[in-house]
């Protein structure tokens, strides 16, 4: 299984982006893992958030191959411990999908065509965090679920 992590707009945040680049430069050792940029839309001004989810939806929905499984990280969806988090990893890798595609929304969240697409949402707190740092958090997560799986000494409960 691959893994694809989908995020609008790019992260100008360079320290942040530093910790983003090391915890992919990990997943290299367990599993093939693909941070994807969809640029930012120009003239958001002059667009509703209606129009921009639905621009950015569409931009979405242009990334994905059909076997793909969709999953957005939406406030909305289901959270997990990090180990529920693992144990979730390893029935996407058991069910034999080729890529498991999550997806962090623009601002306003996702149109309506890409909540129809999705197979299921991920939450990763109730709390709000920038886009830019959902990134390093999601990454970070993907990597603590693999040392899970593998018993290595990177978790502690």
């Amino acid at each position: 299984m691959k893994i694809k992590l989908l995020a609008i707009g790019k992260t100008d945040n360079k320290q942040l982006q530093l910790l983003i680049d090391e915890y992919q430069n990990r997943l290299k050792h367990y599993v093939k893992f693909e941070l994807e940029i969809i640029l930012d839309i120009k003239n958001v001004k002059n667009l509703s958030e209606a129009q921009q989810k639905e621009k950015e939806g569409e931009l979405i929905l242009s990334k994905l191959q059909p076997t793909d499984q969709l999953v957005l990280l939406d406030d909305k969806g289901k959270q997990h411990t990090s180990v529920e988090f693992s144990q979730y990893l390893q029935k996407k890798m058991n069910s034999g999908i080729k890529q498991l595609v999550l997806v962090i929304g623009g601002p306003y969240g996702f149109s309506e065509a890409v909540y129809q697409k999705a197979q299921g949402k991920l939450s990763l707190s109730k709390m709000t965090f920038s886009h830019q740092m959902i990134r390093l958090f999601i990454v970070e997560q993907v990597y603590r679920g693999f040392t899970i799986l593998r018993n290595e000494p990177y978790h502690h409960e």
